[in-house]
C-alpha cells in the first residue's frame, strides 16, 4: 500500500513581502499658509458684504430724500431762500451801521453851561480804521470854563468813548468869549447801531 503524503501547494506566506508606505508630515509653512488663505477669503467676503450694504443704504437714503423734497413746493423753497438771503444782508447792514446818537448824549451829559458847540462834523474813517472822528467847534464863557470842560472830557464816564479830546485854536471874539475847535475819536462800539440798540433794551 502506497503511502498518502498531503502535500499544499498554497504557500504559507506571502511570495512578496508588504511594506507600509511612508507616512508624509504636513510643514508649518503649509498650516500658516492654508490659514492665511482663509482669512483672505472672509476679508475679502467681508468687505464685498460690507460694501453692498454701503450701497443699499446710500440707495434708501437718496429715495428718502427725494420723497422729502417732493413733500415741499418748489415755489415756497425758492421765497424762503430768497428771505434768508435778504435776512443776511440785512444782518451784515445792521453790524456796519453807524448811529451818532450816543454821542450826541454824551455831549449832552457832558457840556457845561458856560460852554456851547454851534458846529459839528464827524467822518466814518475806513475799513481799516474804523474809528469815528469829531470835529466840533464852540464858545465858552473866559479860558477857565474852556479848562473845566477839557477836565470833564477825560473823567465823566460819558467821555470814556472819546479818544484823545483835544482843545485847539482858543481865542477870544470881540464880546469877550473864548472861541475854541474841538477834536477826538470815537470808539467804534459807542456807535454800533446794533450795540445801541442792545444797549437801550437791557437799560
Amino acid at each position: 500500500m502506497e503511502p498518502n503524503f498531503q502535500t499544499s501547494f498554497i504557500p504559507k506566506k506571502p511570495m512578496v513581502e508588504e511594506r507600509d508606505a511612508p507616512a508624509h508630515s504636513i510643514s508649518i509653512f503649509t498650516i500658516i499658509a492654508i490659514f492665511v488663505l482663509f482669512a483672505v477669503i472672509l476679508t475679502t467676503g467681508g468687505f464685498y458684504l460690507w460694501r453692498e450694504k454701503i450701497k443699499e443704504n446710500i440707495t434708501q437714503k437718496e429715495s428718502e430724500l427725494n420723497l422729502a423734497k417732493g413733500r415741499f413746493e418748489q415755489k415756497k423753497i425758492e421765497k424762503l431762500q430768497l428771505l434768508d438771503k435778504r435776512l443776511r444782508a440785512s444782518t451784515e447792514i445792521l453790524s456796519r451801521h453807524v448811529s451818532i446818537t450816543p454821542v450826541f448824549e454824551a455831549l449832552s451829559a457832558l457840556t457845561m453851561k458856560t460852554v456851547r458847540f454851534n458846529q459839528f462834523s464827524y467822518d466814518l474813517g475806513t475799513e481799516k480804521d474804523a474809528k469815528v472822528s469829531i470835529k466840533m467847534s464852540g464858545i465858552a464863557v473866559g479860558y477857565r470854563s474852556v479848562a473845566l470842560q477839557s477836565d470833564l472830557f477825560g473823567t465823566k464816564d460819558e467821555g470814556k468813548s472819546f479818544i484823545d479830546p483835544v482843545f485847539s485854536n482858543l481865542k477870544l471874539d470881540d464880546k469877550g468869549n473864548v472861541l475854541f475847535d474841538l477834536e477826538f475819536l470815537v470808539d467804534p462800539g459807542f456807535v454800533n447801531y446794533k450795540q445801541t440798540i442792545l444797549t437801550k433794551s437791557s437799560s
